[in-house]
């Protein structure tokens, strides 16, 4: 099964390209060292597979991740010997662009002091 668009069962992780070439050279080896690391915090979760996009390594799940499942994940893969620890951003979940359906929570228009409330 595939879907369009991103799942919060996926862990996004950004990188340069040569980073990304060298993890998915070995990428089950990964899988199965994440996978460990997972199960010594005593988590739930399971790394499934993991696949690219431009500039991203996304892992997919088989629950949504906590924090402290990120942080496992990201521990992991600073700590790989042939990745550049300065081409990686923070890992995240997947982000909503609908934040602002969210009633009642105010925001403020790019550029001004103006602040967005439900009625606007």
């Amino acid at each position: 099964m595939t879907t369009k668009n991103p799942s919060k069962r996926q862990i996004i992780i950004s990188m340069g390209s040569a980073n990304i070439s060298k993890f998915m050279s070995i990428s089950s080896k990964h899988i199965t060292n994440i996978n460990r690391a997972l199960k010594n915090i005593k988590s739930e979760i399971l790394a499934d597979f993991v696949y690219t996009d431009y500039r991203s390594l996304i892992i997919t799940t088989n629950k949504v991740a906590s924090q402290s499942d990120l942080n496992t994940i990201k521990k992991y893969i600073k700590n790989v010997d042939t990745i550049k620890l300065v081409d990686i951003m923070i890992s995240y979940l997947p982000q909503s662009k609908l934040y602002l359906k969210i009633i009642s929570i105010p925001y403020i228009i790019k550029d001004t002091n103006i602040l967005i409330d439900s009625e606007y």
